[in-house]
């Protein structure tokens, strides 16, 4: 079981590159209670961090979040292409097999995105057994899975970023 203790991720010592970073939140209307807790803590660490470009957007369920990620980079204008992605969701184990089908399309969709787009898809989609199992993830014993997301996020423009002015 993963455990943030035993991490250093929330401390952001690559600190924040630069105020302009433009993160779009990509959220499922599936077990929205805890996707809304997930995008909450990502917005106020994006925002603790000095970002203020940052776009929201919800689609029906998690199989669509790489779809939604993959048309948002399609359509921007090359002024506005955002620097990260966070894909956010829940998806809670049932009685049937479509629980592990969705958490694969997801996973492999956010890797997709990952090799394709230039810019970082970070996977915040919780695949949980049960509700309470969120609930240790968004403030509890597992840490804020909204908040690791947005630093994830942070640390990921900056390493890509980096990397650019090396090339």
């Amino acid at each position: 079981m993963a455990d943030s203790a035993k991490s250093s991720l929330m401390n952001n010592s690559a600190g924040i590159l630069s105020k302009d970073a433009c993160v779009v939140l990509v959220k499922t209307e599936w077990n929205s209670a805890i996707a809304d807790a997930l995008e909450a803590g990502a917005i106020r660490v994006l925002t603790e961090q000095g970002i203020t470009h940052i776009i929201q957007l919800t689609v029906p369920g998690a199989v669509e979040i790489p779809f939604a990620i993959r048309a948002c980079w399609k359509n921007a204008s090359k002024e506005l292409r955002p620097d990260a992605f966070i894909a956010i969701g829940a998806v809670i184990k049932g009685g049937t097999p479509h629980f592990e089908y969705v958490c694969q399309i997801v996973s492999e969709g956010v890797l997709a995105l990952n090799l394709k787009l230039p810019v970082p898809t970070i996977f915040a989609v919780l695949t949980l057994d049960n509700e309470e199992q969120a609930w240790e993830r968004l403030g509890g014993k597992q840490g804020h899975k909204g908040e690791e997301a947005a630093i994830t996020a942070v640390k990921m423009i900056a390493l890509n970023r980096s990397l650019k002015k090396g090339s």
